[in-house]
């Protein structure tokens, strides 16, 4: 979804006139218990023209690399548990995605903090779990906890 009812709160342009209040009402139009399941919610800023029309693409790392990584997260996933990340349920969660006592602390404060619900709270281990699968660890560590916390954005905005 846009930011604000015209799309461009936080475009370097400042073309967004919108007022905290059509921001925060454009916001609420999603339910709670509807973003609960979403597991990510990310900003994702708009990309100049310029850049999209250039032929010299300098991201080091190609489509083919990336492919490559997460099909090894993906077997990973399916021999640990016989299914992916994504369908796992609440039991298969607790099982499989297991946290240390410090990381356990570090998720629930983040719960605490942000208001997260239960269902936020699975989502995010599940995240969590794909990422440490995604640079093939076994254990999930506090980075994979933190990022996955950090695409809960819209968690930590008002939107009720």
């Amino acid at each position: 979804m846009n930011p604000c009812p015209c799309g461009y709160l936080g475009d370097a342009s400042g073309r967004c006139h919108c007022t905290p209040d059509q921001i925060q009402r454009y916001r609420a139009r999603i339910s709670g218990p509807l973003l609960d399941r979403i597991d990510m919610h990310i900003e994702v800023p708009a990309v100049p023209i310029h850049v999209m029309r250039s032929k010299n693409n300098t991201d080091p790392v190609n489509s083919e690399q990336i492919r490559r990584r997460i099909q090894k997260a993906r077997t990973r996933q399916i021999n640990r548990c016989g299914i992916p990340n994504y369908q796992l349920n609440n039991q298969d969660i607790e099982k499989f995605c297991h946290l240390d006592e410090n990381n356990s602390h570090l998720l629930e404060q983040a719960c605490k903090r942000l208001g997260l619900s239960a269902r936020a709270y699975h989502r995010i281990l599940k995240v969590a779990r794909t990422i440490a699968d995604l640079e093939g660890s076994d254990n999930i560590a506090s980075p994979h906890i933190s990022e996955a916390i950090s695409y809960r954005r819209l968690d930590r905005e008002f939107m009720y």
